[in-house]
């Protein structure tokens, strides 16, 4: 079963096929030309990272609606969106699982690298990037200044949650071609 799954990965990905779920859309290369189309993936390791627009960033904070979707192990399919706290530090849109690394969507973010983001009625294909080191402390001061009061956040800045700290790096899916 196993081998079937990795087969049927490397085929979906030799070819640049991408389902995707039924809130977000493909995005095919202007320069291929007709007929040949390829279908980007978040997947797709030659995709250009983006800058969030500061307006859609702060849309971002401002809602504290986030719900991230990692692939799931077939690589095609999202998973279910998980509502999360974000914050941001430095211009950088950072998350934490308040479960720590038992999280799904924790490891399932680490494992597939990429997947959606959905938040202040935006949808965006977005890579995911674990997130180590003095950038922390920083973090832990962001969610205690946007989550003070709330008896989660000594959670999340407790050292279970944050060795499950994920930076989340928009996508340019019309960057490949």
């Amino acid at each position: 079963m196993i081998f079937i799954k990795r087969a049927r990965r490397s085929f979906a990905l030799l070819f640049g096929a991408l389902i995707f779920s039924t809130t977000s859309h493909a995005a095919t290369s202007d320069a291929a030309p007709f007929g040949n189309a390829k279908t980007l993936s978040a997947r797709d390791a030659t995709l250009a990272a983006a800058r969030w627009s500061s307006t859609e960033f702060n849309q971002i904070i401002k809602a504290d609606d986030l719900h991230i979707a990692p692939f799931r192990e077939d690589g095609m399919t999202y998973g279910t969106p998980t509502w999360i706290w974000c914050v941001e530090v430095d211009g950088n849109l950072y998350v934490r699982a308040y479960n720590g690394q038992r999280s799904s969507w924790y490891q399932a973010a680490l494992r597939e690298k990429a997947g959606k983001i959905i938040a202040a009625g935006m949808t965006r294909e977005v890579r995911f990037e674990h997130v180590t080191g003095a950038v922390n402390e920083q973090i832990d001061n962001a969610y205690k200044a946007k989550y003070q009061g709330s008896r989660y956040l000594g959670h999340m800045i407790s050292d279970g949650s944050k060795n499950a700290t994920i930076r989340i790096v928009p996508l340019n899916l019309k960057s490949a071609g």
